[in-house]
Formats: structure tokens, C-alpha cells, sequence
């Protein structure tokens, strides 16, 4: 008997699920509902369209959910009749199914503030949907300035594809340094010059407490009362896992639908994954760890591997913006017995904070130019031994303990070295791929899926073929 798979939300856990059950085999009809009426995209690449960098077409997933499955996009569904085993849309039809997964992802927070009201004015624009990406692009087409409401990862990334654009751009933040939640205040210094030197003010430790919207333009009122007045106004104040669905068919709700190890919500019959899900008392807000549940749930609704269990890995954040290489990792921020390197240059834009306990990273935070980056990243995500001299790590110096120093090669990497982080993708894999007959990046891309999440990796992956290729060359040669 047909299994029915009905997966509500078409974003990019949603659509990584589809594409793995259809990758495997099994008697199923997978049925993927999707609020928004656009095809998958890639959210992380959102910034990238803000500042002008891609177009449209470039944020779509290669690997929508429409592959093999029933798409129905624009769709919303507006309830779960768990008794019946039956959803409810927007549009009156009801949709049954064996099994149902709730991908319904986060939605932004609009802060409670005088003049922001359930329909918000044309200048003031939430960031997080392509919709919304797209609503600030229209307006900022001809306006001269914007205010970004938020200093956190988004708004960063929200201001710097504003100021590319030419637009004179004001981040006002309520805490006192940037990104606090990833970053120590000496660090969000460093990057608050570097983001003054590419056009981007700061406005720091001073909550906004009013909005008034007109046709000409925004006037944001701040807590020592001044006044910010511009052309546009980004909200970018957080996001709020998506649990209504969840909480109103009496699923258990915390901050998210709480599931287990399997991604098992408390009735069995239902998965949650993604930004909407809750697993052991943690929300995962970034893509790696939903592409990671989806993996899992496919190999358990498949039958392929029953037993197969979600683990986290520990978490990388990484500022995707023009002119600014920011890597944060673990715990870099607090207090204790941890050993701990730091190095600033503020002149040049330049930090870096190395906390280490029995020789392992325990956090780090790498901003500016330092060549080690991948190779700390690499050695936190693995728990491997530091350099007996920490400068290879905090300078990007080349010197080091065998294994551990920095690869000036792809040849001294181990193929268990971890290249695409949000795939979880090895040299090893790549190179399996190269020599399975992928003879070019791209190819390499599309088949191992490194480099489709946010795209941080894709020169690492672009250095590996052409190694491959030369070497290759070398062994025809001979």
C-alpha cells in the first residue's frame, strides 16, 4: 500500500526532505504544501539578491521539491485534524495523510512599537522571505537611505546589500556591541569600524521606542530621544519558530514542536524538522542542522535506516556579506578556567579570540583576513588537538604539530576533512565524485550538493578540482 508523506512548508527543510525520500527507494506519494506561491529558494542567499550580487533565478534550490513529488505552491494550510489524519488548506481542501512533517520554519519578529501594526506601511519591510527582499528592493529603487532595526547576523548582512547599493544606511542596535549573541564586545568593535569603512553607521546600546511612516519617508524615535529619519525602515529583530499549526492540533510546543532523536513530535504519526522544531531543549535557526534532520527523517520514513538518530553538530555562524570574513564557533564568549588567545588590529579590521581546554577548541571568533579559518573551523567541528604553537591558528601562520598545521595543499587535507559544512561534505566525497566522472565545479557542486547552502565553501571546492585536475594530468602523462 502507497504510503501518503505530506510535508507542510516548501522551504529549505522542506524541500532538502522531499529530494531525500525521493532519492530513495519505497512505495510513497510525497505531497510537499507550501505557503509562499514561489518554487524552493535558498533564504541564506537572500542577502547576496539584496546587495545585487545574483538575481532571482540564482536563489532557487537545483533540487525542488516539485522533483518527484506533488507541489502545491501557494497553498496554506490551516489545520490538523490528527483523529482523521487530515489537513485542512486555505482553499477548502482536505489532504490526508500516514505521515505528516511540519517544516514550517520561523517568521520575523516585529517589535511592539508605537506605529507598527499588524499591516505594516510600504517603507517599513521585515527581512526574511524572498517576498519580503523583494519589497525592499522596490522601494529602494531611488530612495537615498535606510535604517536596519537589528544588529544581529541578518541585519548586518540586510545593511551591507543596502549600502552596496548606494544607499546611505544606519544600523541601530539596543545592545552594546553587534551580534552579541556570537561575538564579545572587543570583536563587534572590529567589525562595527570595518562596517563604518563600507559605508555602514552604527548606532549602538540605544533602543528605538517609536515608528512614524509617511509617503515621503521614516522617522525611527530613539530611547535618548533623537530622531532617524529615512527613506526605508528593515526590521530584522529576530525570528519566532512557526508552531501555531503545531500548538492549535495539541502537539507539545516550547519555544518550538519539541521532537526526539527520530524528529518524532508527541503524536508518532507527526515529524517536525527545521527552524520550527525544538530537539532537546535547542532551536536550530541555520541550515546545516536542517539538512542534517532531513537526512535522518528520510532514512527513518524510508525504512533505509530505522535506527538512524539526529545528533547535532556543533554550530559555525558565518557573516556572508562583501568585504567581511567573519567566522564565530562554540563558546567564545564566556568566562572560565579555558585557555584563551585573542589578537586585535582594528586598523586593518582584524580579530581573533581562540579559547582551548585539553587542547581542544571549546569557541572561536575569526574577523578580517586570517588565512586559518577553515583550518579552525575544521578543528572545532572535529575535536582535534591544536597547534603546539597557537600563532598558526590566531596569525594564520603555517607552523604547527604534523596533522593539524594548515594544508597548503588540498593534497596534505584528509579526506575526512569537512569542506561544505552545511552538507557535510569531505574531500574525501569530492574527490570520489571527481573520479565517479564529475570533471568539472559545477558538476562536482551539483552532484555532491557542497556549495548549495551559503556558498561559503564553493572556492574551497573550486581549489580541490583544480588540484584533481592537475594531478590527473600529471598520471596521463606518465
Amino acid at each position: 500500500m502507497t504510503e501518503r508523506v505530506v510535508i507542510v512548508g516548501n522551504g529549505m527543510a522542506g524541500a532538502r526532505l522531499a529530494a531525500e525520500l525521493h532519492a530513495r527507494a519505497g512505495d510513497r506519494k510525497v505531497t510537499v504544501l507550501g505557503a509562499e506561491p514561489h518554487r524552493a529558494y535558498n533564504r541564506i542567499m537572500l542577502s547576496a539578491l539584496l546587495a545585487g550580487r545574483i538575481g532571482e533565478q540564482d536563489v532557487e534550490l537545483a533540487e525542488a521539491a516539485g522533483h518527484g513529488s506533488d507541489l502545491r505552491s501557494g497553498v496554506p494550510v490551516t489545520g490538523i485534524d490528527r483523529a482523521c489524519r487530515e489537513l485542512r488548506t486555505a482553499d477548502g481542501d482536505r489532504i490526508g495523510y500516514d505521515h505528516l512533517v511540519l517544516a514550517t520554519g520561523s517568521r520575523a519578529v516585529v517589535p511592539p512599537l508605537p506605529g507598527l501594526t499588524r499591516e505594516l506601511p510600504r517603507r517599513v519591510v521585515p527581512f526574511r522571505t524572498l517576498d519580503d527582499c523583494r519589497r525592499i528592493l522596490a522601494v529602494a529603487d531611488g530612495a537615498r537611505s535606510a535604517l536596519v532595526l537589528g544588529g544581529g547576523l541578518l541585519g548586518l548582512e540586510a545593511a551591507r546589500g543596502l549600502a552596496t547599493r548606494g544607499l546611505a544606511t544606519t544600523v541601530v542596535h539596543p545592545a552594546g556591541h553587534l551580534m552579541e549573541r556570537q561575538l564579545d564586545p572587543a570583536a563587534g568593535a572590529v567589525l562595527a569600524g570595518t562596517l563604518a569603512g563600507l559605508g555602514v553607521t552604527i548606532q549602538l546600546a540605544v533602543p528605538a521606542t517609536g515608528v512614524a511612516a509617511h509617503a515621503a519617508g521614516v522617522r525611527l524615535e530613539l530611547a535618548d530621544g533623537r530622531s532617524l529619519h529615512a527613506d526605508l525602515l528593515v526590521l530584522s529583530c529576530g525570528v519566532r519558530p512557526d508552531t501555531t499549526l503545531a500548538a492549535e492540533a495539541g502537539l507539545t510546543v516550547r519555544r518550538g514542536v519539541v521532537v526526539d532523536d527520530r524528529l518524532s513530535t508527541s503524536d508518532r504519526r507527526i515529524s517536525a524538522i527545521g527552524d520550527c522544531a525544538e530537539h532537546d531543549g535547542a532551536l536550530t535557526g541555520l541550515v546545516a542542522p536542517a539538512w542534517a534532520q532531513a537526512r535522518v527523517l528520510a532514512e527513518v520514513l524510508s525504512g533505509a535506516e530505522p535506527l538512524a538518530r539526529y545528533r547535532p553538530r556543533p554550530a559555525v555562524t558565518r557573516l556572508k556579506a562583501a568585504g567581511i570574513d567573519l567566522a564565530a564557533m562554540g563558546d567564545a564568549t564566556g568566562d572560565g578556567p579555558d585557555e584563551e588567545l585573542t589578537f586585535t588590529d582594528p586598523a586593518r579590521g582584524t580579530y581573533a579570540r581562540l579559547r582551548i581546554r585539553d587542547e581542544r577548541l571549546t569557541g572561536a571568533i575569526l574577523l578580517g583576513d586570517n588565512p586559518s579559518i577553515g583550518t579552525v573551523i575544521q578543528l572545532f567541528d572535529r575535536g582535534q588537538p591544536v597547534p603546539t604553537d597557537r600563532r598558526s591558528l590566531l596569525l594564520g601562520r603555517a607552523s604547527g604539530t604534523a596533522g593539524t598545521a594548515p594544508a597548503a595543499s588540498p593534497a596534505l587535507m584528509p579526506d575526512s576533512a569537512t569542506v561544505c559544512q552545511c552538507n557535510t561534505v569531505t574531500k574525501g566525497a569530492l574527490v570520489s565524485c571527481w573520479r565517479s566522472g564529475a570533471r568539472s565545479v559545477d558538476a562536482v557542486l551539483a552532484a555532491t550538493r557542497a556549495g548549495t547552502g551559503c556558498g561559503g565553501c564553493r572556492d574551497a571546492v573550486a581549489g580541490i578540482v583544480d588540484w584533481l585536475s592537475q594531478a590527473d594530468s600529471v598520471e596521463v602523462t606518465r
